[in-house]
């Protein structure tokens, strides 16, 4: 009988708690928690996280001569043509863990939806922006097994060459820009254009076009093809058009953070570039220049001193260190090295400054270029015309300070239509059209020699050439994926700044 009363007493008990066990794993659950992201939101991360690192002002923009820095340390770079890999590792980084991640992970999840065809173009798209810039700066780069390291788990994937990259950019430039539709779901929360198809087709066409004037030099008949592919597309018609990353106090510049906090008194405009601009009486230089007349000190750069009137700003001589530039200034009638000419950081290059990343600008050089080549219709003289003043009204989007006058603009344009050295012409306009956007004026000098810049002449240099060439793999890569990155530099050349990448012949 007790024997009886246990069995139905332990019964019971299993009972009861079963019963009390129904529905536990459910109470646990959150049901008003998120349990997936839209992808629209992972494309905008994709499109934020494109904004250029601060080593492009330390290698790229210096290469090209826009801006430098005395200094070494952490500034060392382009300023003495040294392999500084804590510094060309930055768009390596940002770009693979940021956008390529995000903009692969858009396209898987926007096909699985069904509904999203649209925006899977778009993420092909900037996708194919974002391999442009990388397989610029660095030649091979994982490209086929890029991205795939949650999906697929790759995670040590191989590197492609420039020349495969390039053949399946255009395919994809080609093949998203002819899919985009009007008649598909419309991605009102992208932040770049607000879904519109109009617009993005525009983007994608504009950087095919920038795909095929960047094979000019290592096969024309390619190049020619597709230039006329993107015209015929339709390429950006004008400044509203722009794909420009609009910073603001969430959003910051990256190099705009830099330049207005640590490194304020640290980088300066070449002179170059400042004689470039004042040799043509241009006026983009007091939209873009400032000098703390008679700075001793960085402290002294304050706005008693500031003055932008393009008659009285001095370029940056290169090929100075710090000590160096001290002499050379002083040599030159100025107080100090502070006393050179700057980006202005309360108007170009303030914390909120917009990025462009392709303009309206940049496409109508190009297609001035294609034209002299004889590559697509319409005269050279005008799209240069067009590119020119596209930029000038560019100046206002920076600050309503840096805006230009209808009669400057024109009167800088009757004094400088195109002439007779036009791909000269037309290259230095680039270089000044593509001023902050370093990785793009980098390819394009490269591409096409343009400007005529003279070398940097600072004496340690690791380069045996004249200038960069490429940016270094980072060490990081090196140590993890080192089987790839090595059959890689076999392929290539070696892992160093002096190797060309394939299109620059």
């Amino acid at each position: 009988m007790k024997k009886l009363i246990k069995y139905i007493t332990l019964s019971f008990i299993v009972v009861f708690f079963s019963a009390c066990d129904k529905g536990f794993d459910e109470l646990n659950i959150n049901t008003k928690a998120a349990t997936s992201i839209d992808p629209t939101f992972i494309m905008n991360s994709a499109i934020l996280s494109s904004t250029l690192t601060t080593g492009t002002a330390i290698y790229d923009m210096g290469i090209v001569q826009q801006i430098v820095s005395p200094n070494s340390g952490v500034l060392t770079g382009a300023n003495y043509n040294q392999d500084n890999r804590n510094a060309t590792e930055t768009m390596w980084i940002q770009y693979y863990r940021n956008v390529i991640r995000n903009t692969s992970d858009v396209i898987l999840q926007a096909k699985e939806r069904g509904n999203r065809g649209n925006l899977v173009q778009m993420a092909r798209i900037w996708q194919s922006f974002a391999f442009m810039l990388l397989t610029d700066t660095y030649g091979n780069v994982p490209y086929s097994q890029a991205g795939k390291g949650f999906t697929d788990q790759v995670v040590l994937p191989v590197y492609d060459s420039q020349q495969a990259i390039y053949t399946d950019v255009i395919k994809e430039l080609t093949e998203a820009s002819a899919a985009l539709s009007a008649s598909n779901k419309i991605e009102v929360g992208d932040i770049m254009y607000a879904g519109d198809v109009v617009k993005w087709k525009k983007l994608g066409y504009s950087l095919l076009l920038r795909a095929g004037m960047r094979l000019s030099e290592v096969d024309a008949t390619k190049a020619k093809a597709t230039v006329a592919a993107a015209l015929s597309g339709g390429v950006m018609a004008s400044n509203t058009d722009n794909c420009v990353i609009k910073h603001d106090a969430n959003y910051l510049n990256s190099n705009g953070q830099m330049l207005n906090s640590s490194e304020a008194n640290n980088f300066y405009i070449p002179a170059a570039f400042v004689n470039q601009l004042k040799s043509t009486s241009d006026p983009r230089l007091k939209s873009i220049a400032v000098r703390y007349l008679g700075a001793a000190s960085g402290p002294n750069q304050n706005a008693g001193l500031a003055n932008t009137d393009p008659t009285v700003q001095i370029g940056m001589p290169m090929g100075y260190d710090n000590g160096g530039i001290t002499a050379v200034a002083k040599a030159a009638g100025l107080a100090s090295f502070y006393d050179y000419s700057q980006i202005d950081r309360t108007r170009m290059m303030k914390t909120t400054a917009p990025l462009y990343l392709v303009s309206h600008a940049q496409t109508q050089l190009l297609l001035a270029e294609a034209a002299t080549r004889g590559w697509v219709s319409g005269a050279a003289a005008i799209y240069y015309k067009n590119g020119i003043e596209a930029h000038m009204l560019q100046m206002a989007d920076y600050d309503i300070k840096s805006a230009l006058t209808t009669a400057d603009i024109n009167t800088y344009l009757a004094a400088n239509a195109l002439g007779t050295n036009t791909l000269k012409e037309i290259g230095t306009q680039y270089w000044i059209a593509s001023f902050l956007n370093g990785p793009e004026a980098f390819a394009n000098f490269r591409r096409t020699g343009f400007p005529a810049l003279t070398p940097n002449p600072f004496p340690g240099k690791d380069i045996t050439g004249l200038f960069i060439n490429r940016l270094t793999y980072p060490n990081s890569e090196i140590s993890v994926n080192g089987v790839n990155v090595k059959a890689a530099i076999a392929a290539q050349g070696a892992d160093n700044l002096d190797t060309k990448v394939w299109w620059d012949k």
